[in-house]
Protein backbone atom coordinates (compact mmCIF):
# COMPACT_ATOMS: atom_id res chain seq x y z
CA UNK A 1 0.00 0.00 0.00
CA UNK A 2 3.13 2.43 0.84
CA UNK A 3 4.22 1.76 -2.09
CA UNK A 4 0.94 2.25 -4.38
CA UNK A 5 0.71 5.97 -2.72
CA UNK A 6 4.10 6.87 -3.42
CA UNK A 7 3.48 6.13 -6.61
CA UNK A 8 0.70 7.90 -7.17
CA UNK A 9 2.15 10.81 -5.24
CA UNK A 10 4.50 10.51 -7.59
CA UNK A 11 2.73 10.83 -10.74
CA UNK A 12 0.04 13.51 -9.01
CA UNK A 13 3.46 15.91 -8.45
CA UNK A 14 4.62 14.96 -12.31
CA UNK A 15 0.99 15.96 -13.45
CA UNK A 16 0.99 19.23 -11.47
CA UNK A 17 4.22 20.23 -12.41
CA UNK A 18 3.14 19.53 -16.41
CA UNK A 19 0.22 21.79 -16.22
CA UNK A 20 2.03 24.66 -14.93
CA UNK A 21 2.65 27.04 -18.34
CA UNK A 22 6.19 27.79 -18.65
CA UNK A 23 6.86 31.71 -18.74
CA UNK A 24 9.71 31.82 -20.55
CA UNK A 25 10.11 30.35 -24.18
CA UNK A 26 13.71 30.55 -25.29
CA UNK A 27 16.30 28.74 -27.62
CA UNK A 28 18.06 29.29 -30.61
CA UNK A 29 19.80 27.82 -34.52
CA UNK A 30 23.42 28.18 -35.30
CA UNK A 31 24.64 27.71 -38.74
CA UNK A 32 28.26 27.22 -40.20
CA UNK A 33 28.67 26.73 -43.89
CA UNK A 34 32.90 25.89 -45.27
CA UNK A 35 33.43 25.74 -49.02
CA UNK A 36 36.87 25.33 -50.69
CA UNK A 37 38.15 24.85 -54.27
CA UNK A 38 41.49 24.92 -55.95
CA UNK A 39 42.42 24.33 -59.89
CA UNK A 40 45.36 22.84 -61.40
CA UNK A 41 45.80 23.17 -64.80
CA UNK A 42 42.10 23.59 -65.58
CA UNK A 43 41.80 24.49 -68.99
CA UNK A 44 38.02 26.19 -67.86
CA UNK A 45 40.41 28.71 -66.37
CA UNK A 46 39.19 30.36 -62.77
CA UNK A 47 40.53 30.87 -59.72
CA UNK A 48 43.88 28.40 -58.27
CA UNK A 49 42.23 28.91 -55.00
CA UNK A 50 39.44 29.82 -53.17
CA UNK A 51 37.96 29.46 -49.29
CA UNK A 52 34.71 30.77 -47.64
CA UNK A 53 32.92 30.65 -44.44
CA UNK A 54 29.27 32.19 -43.73
CA UNK A 55 28.15 31.45 -39.73
CA UNK A 56 25.03 32.76 -38.57
CA UNK A 57 23.07 33.01 -35.36
CA UNK A 58 19.80 33.47 -34.30
CA UNK A 59 19.29 33.02 -30.19
CA UNK A 60 15.55 34.31 -28.99
CA UNK A 61 14.42 34.64 -25.33
CA UNK A 62 10.30 35.64 -25.17
CA UNK A 63 8.03 35.90 -21.50
CA UNK A 64 4.54 35.72 -21.81
CA UNK A 65 2.64 35.61 -18.63
CA UNK A 66 -1.35 37.53 -18.16
CA UNK A 67 -1.42 40.15 -20.41
CA UNK A 68 2.53 40.85 -20.62
CA UNK A 69 4.60 40.11 -23.21
CA UNK A 70 8.54 40.40 -23.60
CA UNK A 71 10.40 39.26 -26.64
CA UNK A 72 13.74 39.57 -27.47
CA UNK A 73 16.18 38.55 -29.99
CA UNK A 74 20.11 38.29 -31.28
CA UNK A 75 20.76 37.95 -34.72
CA UNK A 76 24.47 37.52 -35.68
CA UNK A 77 26.04 36.49 -39.43
CA UNK A 78 29.66 36.67 -40.13
CA UNK A 79 30.84 35.61 -43.68
CA UNK A 80 34.69 35.65 -44.80
CA UNK A 81 35.64 34.56 -48.67
CA UNK A 82 39.29 34.12 -50.12
CA UNK A 83 40.02 34.10 -53.74
CA UNK A 84 43.92 33.53 -55.38
CA UNK A 85 43.41 36.88 -57.61
CA UNK A 86 41.17 39.07 -55.21
CA UNK A 87 42.31 38.20 -51.86
CA UNK A 88 40.41 38.42 -48.65
CA UNK A 89 37.41 40.21 -47.64
CA UNK A 90 34.33 39.77 -45.83
CA UNK A 91 31.00 38.33 -47.51
CA UNK A 92 28.54 39.12 -44.35
CA UNK A 93 28.52 40.98 -41.28
CA UNK A 94 25.62 41.86 -39.26
CA UNK A 95 24.90 42.32 -35.36
CA UNK A 96 20.84 43.15 -34.66
CA UNK A 97 19.30 42.93 -31.02
CA UNK A 98 16.00 43.42 -30.49
CA UNK A 99 13.67 43.81 -27.11
CA UNK A 100 10.08 44.62 -27.10
CA UNK A 101 7.69 44.81 -24.38
CA UNK A 102 3.95 44.64 -24.51
CA UNK A 103 0.59 44.69 -22.63
CA UNK A 104 -2.08 43.52 -24.22
CA UNK A 105 -5.10 46.21 -24.19
CA UNK A 106 -7.56 44.02 -26.46
CA UNK A 107 -7.55 40.89 -28.43
CA UNK A 108 -4.37 39.97 -30.00
CA UNK A 109 -2.71 43.65 -29.57
CA UNK A 110 -0.55 44.96 -27.49
CA UNK A 111 0.46 48.62 -26.41
CA UNK A 112 4.24 48.34 -26.82
CA UNK A 113 7.27 49.37 -26.39
CA UNK A 114 10.36 48.87 -29.04
CA UNK A 115 14.30 48.99 -28.48
CA UNK A 116 16.62 48.12 -31.66
CA UNK A 117 20.11 48.23 -32.32
CA UNK A 118 21.77 46.96 -35.57
CA UNK A 119 25.27 47.18 -36.57
CA UNK A 120 28.85 45.49 -38.00
CA UNK A 121 31.44 43.30 -36.74
CA UNK A 122 34.69 44.47 -38.55
CA UNK A 123 35.37 47.20 -41.46
CA UNK A 124 33.57 47.68 -44.37
CA UNK A 125 35.66 48.38 -48.24
CA UNK A 126 33.81 49.38 -51.36
CA UNK A 127 36.27 47.56 -54.35
CA UNK A 128 37.25 49.95 -57.28
CA UNK A 129 37.29 47.63 -60.43
CA UNK A 130 40.90 49.12 -60.95
CA UNK A 131 43.44 46.48 -60.10
CA UNK A 132 45.68 49.21 -59.00
CA UNK A 133 43.35 51.39 -56.92
CA UNK A 134 42.71 51.21 -53.09
CA UNK A 135 39.60 49.64 -51.69
CA UNK A 136 37.46 52.68 -49.46
CA UNK A 137 36.69 52.10 -45.92
CA UNK A 138 33.38 52.69 -45.78
CA UNK A 139 32.21 50.97 -42.60
CA UNK A 140 33.06 49.92 -39.53
CA UNK A 141 32.02 48.56 -35.53
CA UNK A 142 29.44 51.60 -34.83
CA UNK A 143 30.11 53.37 -37.67
CA UNK A 144 27.25 52.91 -38.83
CA UNK A 145 24.94 51.67 -35.65
CA UNK A 146 21.30 52.27 -36.10
CA UNK A 147 19.93 52.41 -32.20
CA UNK A 148 15.74 52.96 -32.72
CA UNK A 149 13.14 53.57 -29.61
CA UNK A 150 9.72 52.68 -30.49
CA UNK A 151 6.67 53.17 -28.39
CA UNK A 152 3.91 52.07 -30.42
CA UNK A 153 0.73 49.21 -31.29
CA UNK A 154 1.76 45.77 -31.44
CA UNK A 155 -0.51 42.90 -33.37
CA UNK A 156 -0.25 39.38 -32.46
CA UNK A 157 -2.81 37.37 -34.05
CA UNK A 158 -0.19 34.06 -33.04
CA UNK A 159 3.44 32.94 -32.14
CA UNK A 160 4.27 33.47 -36.17
CA UNK A 161 3.09 37.09 -37.22
CA UNK A 162 4.16 40.59 -35.66
CA UNK A 163 3.04 43.73 -37.00
CA UNK A 164 4.45 46.67 -35.44
CA UNK A 165 3.52 50.55 -35.72
CA UNK A 166 4.56 53.63 -34.05
CA UNK A 167 4.06 57.13 -35.48
CA UNK A 168 6.41 58.87 -33.02
CA UNK A 169 9.64 57.04 -33.42
CA UNK A 170 13.57 58.37 -32.52
CA UNK A 171 16.21 57.01 -34.68
CA UNK A 172 20.30 57.83 -33.82
CA UNK A 173 22.39 56.78 -36.78
CA UNK A 174 25.74 56.84 -34.54
CA UNK A 175 28.94 57.20 -36.28
CA UNK A 176 31.85 56.67 -33.83
CA UNK A 177 34.75 56.44 -36.37
CA UNK A 178 36.49 59.90 -36.96
CA UNK A 179 37.24 59.34 -40.30
CA UNK A 180 33.73 58.68 -41.52
CA UNK A 181 32.64 61.53 -38.87
CA UNK A 182 34.61 63.92 -40.75
CA UNK A 183 33.34 62.38 -44.09
CA UNK A 184 29.44 63.06 -42.72
CA UNK A 185 29.11 59.15 -43.68
CA UNK A 186 25.09 57.67 -43.34
CA UNK A 187 24.16 61.43 -42.89
CA UNK A 188 25.58 62.82 -39.86
CA UNK A 189 26.57 66.09 -40.03
CA UNK A 190 30.16 66.72 -40.91
CA UNK A 191 32.52 66.22 -37.53
CA UNK A 192 29.72 65.16 -35.39
CA UNK A 193 29.24 61.24 -34.36
CA UNK A 194 25.23 61.16 -34.10
CA UNK A 195 22.27 62.63 -36.21
CA UNK A 196 18.63 62.20 -34.57
CA UNK A 197 15.58 61.23 -36.81
CA UNK A 198 12.21 61.30 -35.95
CA UNK A 199 9.62 59.44 -37.83
CA UNK A 200 6.74 56.68 -38.27
CA UNK A 201 8.43 53.42 -38.21
CA UNK A 202 7.09 49.63 -39.32
CA UNK A 203 8.16 46.42 -38.48
CA UNK A 204 6.10 43.28 -39.64
CA UNK A 205 8.24 39.97 -38.86
CA UNK A 206 6.62 36.30 -39.97
CA UNK A 207 7.63 32.94 -39.53
CA UNK A 208 5.81 29.84 -41.85
CA UNK A 209 6.51 26.53 -41.99
CA UNK A 210 5.94 26.00 -46.12
CA UNK A 211 6.34 22.23 -45.71
CA UNK A 212 7.92 19.27 -43.11
CA UNK A 213 11.48 20.88 -42.41
CA UNK A 214 11.30 23.81 -44.45
CA UNK A 215 10.77 26.94 -42.90
CA UNK A 216 10.51 31.11 -44.39
CA UNK A 217 11.21 33.96 -42.34
CA UNK A 218 10.91 37.54 -42.76
CA UNK A 219 11.49 40.80 -41.21
CA UNK A 220 10.36 44.51 -43.13
CA UNK A 221 11.50 47.35 -41.39
CA UNK A 222 10.46 50.62 -42.49
CA UNK A 223 11.12 53.84 -41.30
CA UNK A 224 10.39 57.54 -42.77
CA UNK A 225 11.67 60.89 -41.26
CA UNK A 226 9.78 63.42 -40.44
CA UNK A 227 12.28 66.08 -40.30
CA UNK A 228 14.40 65.04 -43.72
CA UNK A 229 12.51 63.76 -46.92
CA UNK A 230 10.10 62.07 -45.26
CA UNK A 231 8.53 60.64 -48.50
CA UNK A 232 11.82 59.14 -49.16
CA UNK A 233 11.47 55.87 -46.71
CA UNK A 234 14.11 53.71 -45.84
CA UNK A 235 13.75 50.23 -45.80
CA UNK A 236 15.77 46.96 -44.22
CA UNK A 237 14.19 43.89 -45.15
CA UNK A 238 16.01 39.93 -44.64
CA UNK A 239 14.34 37.02 -45.99
CA UNK A 240 15.45 33.31 -45.26
CA UNK A 241 14.36 29.71 -46.21
CA UNK A 242 15.82 27.24 -44.09
CA UNK A 243 15.69 23.11 -45.32
CA UNK A 244 16.82 20.98 -42.32
CA UNK A 245 18.02 17.67 -43.77
CA UNK A 246 18.80 16.13 -40.12
CA UNK A 247 19.45 16.86 -37.16
CA UNK A 248 22.84 18.09 -37.87
CA UNK A 249 22.49 19.22 -42.10
CA UNK A 250 21.11 22.31 -43.26
CA UNK A 251 20.72 24.23 -46.35
CA UNK A 252 19.57 27.96 -46.38
CA UNK A 253 19.02 30.76 -48.93
CA UNK A 254 19.16 34.41 -47.23
CA UNK A 255 18.33 37.54 -49.78
CA UNK A 256 18.93 41.05 -47.38
CA UNK A 257 17.42 44.40 -49.42
CA UNK A 258 18.65 47.62 -48.09
CA UNK A 259 17.87 50.93 -48.82
CA UNK A 260 18.93 53.84 -46.78
CA UNK A 261 18.38 57.36 -48.37
CA UNK A 262 21.24 59.18 -46.42
CA UNK A 263 24.12 56.70 -47.69
CA UNK A 264 25.32 58.09 -51.02
CA UNK A 265 28.64 55.89 -51.78
CA UNK A 266 27.33 54.22 -54.72
CA UNK A 267 28.07 55.55 -58.66
CA UNK A 268 25.30 55.57 -61.02
CA UNK A 269 26.95 53.18 -64.02
CA UNK A 270 25.84 56.09 -66.69
CA UNK A 271 26.58 59.07 -65.01
CA UNK A 272 29.03 58.29 -62.07
CA UNK A 273 27.42 60.42 -59.99
CA UNK A 274 26.87 59.07 -56.15
CA UNK A 275 23.88 58.56 -54.64
CA UNK A 276 21.65 56.18 -52.35
CA UNK A 277 21.11 52.68 -54.38
CA UNK A 278 18.96 49.48 -52.70
CA UNK A 279 21.33 47.08 -51.87
CA UNK A 280 20.87 43.78 -52.06
CA UNK A 281 22.76 41.02 -50.51
CA UNK A 282 21.83 37.05 -51.71
CA UNK A 283 23.57 34.00 -50.11
CA UNK A 284 23.67 29.77 -50.41
CA UNK A 285 24.85 27.52 -48.06
CA UNK A 286 24.78 23.88 -47.19
CA UNK A 287 26.59 22.75 -43.39
CA UNK A 288 26.44 22.37 -40.14
CA UNK A 289 23.37 23.33 -38.04
CA UNK A 290 23.00 23.06 -34.46
CA UNK A 291 19.62 23.90 -32.45
CA UNK A 292 19.47 24.66 -28.85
Amino acid sequence: MKTSREEASGKIKKDANDTVPSVWKKGGIFNLNINQGSLTNWAAGGDKFSFSVASNLNAYAFYKKGKNNWDNVLDLAYGYVNTTSLGGRKSDDRIGITTKYGYEIGKNLYLSALLDVRTQFTDGYLYPSSDTAKPTLVSRFFAPAYVLVSPGLDYKPNDQLSVFFSPVTARYVVVVDDYLASQGAFGVDTGKHVKNELGAYLTVNWVKTLAKNIVYKTRMDLFSDYKHNPQNIDLFWTNSLNLQVNKYISANVSVDMIYDDDVKVFANEKTGVLGPRLQVKQVIGVGFTAKF
